[in-house]
C-alpha cells in the first residue's frame, strides 16, 4: 500500500511536470515567432511598460507638421495563454483621471506612436481648455488585452508629459492694399503662398505704387499685419483703435514679399525677375486637354528666368497659359493678342482669348514674360549623311516632307548611297542642334544638341528608298523600292 501510495505520488509530480515543460515550451516558440517579427528596441517580455522618447516638450508651430514625440511601449505578456495581443494608448490631462482621455486604438503587433505637434497643441487647447502659451502636464498610459478566456487586460504604469502650448497664428494670408493687382476689394485680396513652415508666406508678383497690409481673412480687415516699428518688421491689429500703419511701394514692378507671422519680421524686395515662377499650358491642343489639375508645365530657362518654353506634340485645337492648376480657373493666364503677343489675363475676370492651330505637329512655344511675346514654331525635318546626295554638308540638308494632316510625320522618296544619315531639325551649320538618332533599325530617339552620342542608320544597298520618320512615336521605316 505504501509502495503504492509513493509510486502514485511520483506519477503525480511527473505529470505535473510535463504539464509545465509543455506550457514553457509553447511559451518559447510562440516568444521566438514574436522576437522575429518585433523591432530591435522593443523588450520582448516582463511587464507591460511605457516611455517616452522625452517628457518636456515645448511646441512650436513651425514643427506644425513634425512630431513632438515618440511613446513606445513592451509587449507585455499574454499570461501563457498564446493568445493575441492589442494596445490602446491613453492620453488625459493630469487630474481628470483619464476621464476626459484620448483613445488610440494601434492594434496588434505596433509598439510605438508618434504623436504629432499640431495635432497635440490643438488638442490641449480644444479638448482640455489649456490656455494657449502656457503649459499642462498630460499623462500617458498603454492598455493591453489578452483576447484569452476570459478576456485579460494589462495597464502600463502612468508617465507624465509636461507640454507648453503655443497660440497658433493664422494659416492663411492675404496682400490688401491699392499697391496689390487686387487692389481694394477686400473679397479678393491677394493670397500668399505658405511655405514649407506654414508660419512663412511669400508672394512674388507685380506691385503698383500705393500702399499695402496683410490681412487673415478674406473679407475681413481684423485681424491684421501692419507696418511695425520699422519696414523689417510687422505688428498685429485686433482692433479698429489700434494704429492702421500702411508699408508704401514707391515704384511699380516685380516684388518678392516674405513674412514670418511667428517672428513677425517681414521683406518686401523689388527683383529683376518675373511676376510668375510657373507658367502651364491647357486646352484642347494641349498634351492633358482641357483638364487644369493636369495641365502641363513649361520650362523656365536657367539663364533667363523671363523665358519658358514648351516643346513637344500639340494636336490641331486651341491653348493659352495659366500660371497654376487650380481646377477653379480663377487664376491669372497669359492669354492672345495677336499670334507674337500675349497679355496677362486676370484671374476671374471677363475674357477668354486662346491660340488656335490648325495643324497637329511637334511645336516649340516660347514664352517671354519681360515684353510679353510668343513665338510658336512648328518643327521641320531634314536628312543628312553620306547616304544622301549632299552628304554631311547640313546646310544643304534634305528637307523631308511634311504629313498632309499629321504634322509629326514626314517622308523622303529618292536615291540613296552606302552609308550612314540622321534628321537634324534645321540646318545650322553649328552641329548644335537637336537630332533624330538611332535607337534601332525601325526606332528612333531625340538627341539634345550639344551630347556626344551619335547613332546613325546605315544604308548598305545602294538604290530609291520611302524613308518614314514619325517624331511623335518615334517610330521609322525604310523600305527599297
Amino acid at each position: 500500500m505504501k509502495g503504492q501510495i509513493i509510486k502514485s505520488f511520483f506519477k503525480q509530480k511527473l505529470q505535473q511536470y510535463s504539464s509545465m515543460m509543455l506550457v514553457s515550451f509553447l511559451a518559447i516558440s510562440l516568444f521566438s515567432a514574436c522576437q522575429e517579427e518585433l523591432p530591435n528596441n522593443i523588450i520582448k517580455s516582463g511587464p507591460l511598460a511605457l516611455s517616452a522618447s522625452k517628457t518636456n516638450l515645448v511646441l512650436s508651430q513651425k514643427d506644425v507638421n513634425n512630431n513632438a514625440v515618440d511613446l513606445t511601449w513592451t509587449t507585455g505578456t499574454n499570461h501563457g495563454t498564446g493568445s493575441s495581443i492589442t494596445y490602446n494608448l491613453q492620453i488625459d490631462k493630469k487630474g481628470n483621471n483619464f476621464s476626459k482621455a484620448t483613445n488610440l486604438n494601434v492594434g496588434k503587433g505596433i509598439y510605438i506612436n508618434s504623436l504629432n505637434t499640431g495635432a497635440l497643441n490643438d488638442s490641449l487647447l480644444t479638448r482640455w481648455g489649456v490656455t494657449p502659451g502656457t503649459s499642462a502636464d498630460l499623462e500617458v498610459r498603454v492598455i493591453s488585452t489578452v483576447y484569452s478566456e476570459p478576456i485579460v487586460n494589462d495597464t502600463s504604469s502612468v508617465i507624465i508629459l509636461s507640454v507648453t502650448t503655443y497660440k497658433p497664428v493664422s494659416n492663411t494670408l492675404y496682400i490688401y492694399g491699392s499697391a496689390s493687382p487686387k487692389g481694394l476689394d477686400l473679397n479678393n485680396a491677394l493670397y500668399l503662398t505658405p511655405q514649407t513652415d506654414p508660419t512663412v508666406f511669400v508672394y512674388q508678383g507685380t506691385l503698383s505704387v500705393g500702399t499695402l497690409k496683410f490681412i487673415t481673412t478674406l473679407g475681413e480687415l481684423l485681424p491684421s499685419y501692419q507696418f511695425g516699428t520699422d519696414s523689417a518688421h510687422v505688428a498685429y491689429r485686433t482692433d479698429l483703435s489700434q494704429p492702421d500703419n500702411l508699408f508704401s511701394i514707391t515704384s511699380q514692378g516685380v516684388y518678392k514679399i516674405t513674412i514670418s507671422l511667428l517672428d513677425l519680421t517681414v521683406s518686401i524686395n523689388k527683383v529683376n525677375m518675373p511676376a510668375y515662377s510657373t507658367i502651364f499650358i491647357t486646352g484642347s491642343a494641349s498634351p492633358n486637354g482641357t483638364d487644369i489639375s493636369k495641365a502641363t508645365q513649361l520650362v523656365q530657362s536657367t539663364t533667363n528666368p523671363f523665358i519658358f518654353t514648351y516643346q513637344g506634340v500639340l494636336q490641331a485645337g486651341d491653348f493659352k497659359f495659366p500660371v497654376n492648376r487650380n481646377a477653379d480657373l480663377g487664376q491669372d493666364m497669359f492669354e492672345r493678342i495677336d499670334d507674337s503677343h500675349m497679355y496677362l489675363h486676370t484671374g476671374g475676370s471677363v475674357g477668354d482669348d486662346k491660340w488656335t492651330i490648325a495643324k497637329k505637329g511637334y511645336y516649340t512655344l516660347t514664352l517671354n514674360l519681360a515684353d510679353n511675346s510668343i513665338t510658336i514654331y512648328r518643327e521641320k525635318l531634314f536628312m543628312v549623311g553620306d547616304a544622301t546626295s549632299i552628304g554631311w554638308t547640313i546646310t544643304s540638308a534634305i528637307q523631308m516632307t511634311e504629313d498632309a494632316t499629321d504634322g509629326c510625320i514626314f517622308t523622303y522618296t529618292g536615291p540613296m548611297l552606302v552609308g550612314g544619315f540622321k534628321f537634324p531639325v534645321n540646318r545650322n551649320s553649328d552641329w548644335n542642334q537637336d537630332m533624330y538618332m538611332r535607337t534601332d533599325d525601325t526606332h528612333m530617339y531625340r538627341h539634345i544638341g550639344g551630347q556626344a552620342d551619335d547613332n546613325k542608320w546605315s544604308i548598305t544597298s545602294a538604290g530609291n528608298y520611302l524613308i518614314t520618320a514619325n517624331i511623335e512615336t518615334l517610330e521609322l521605316s525604310f523600305v527599297k523600292h
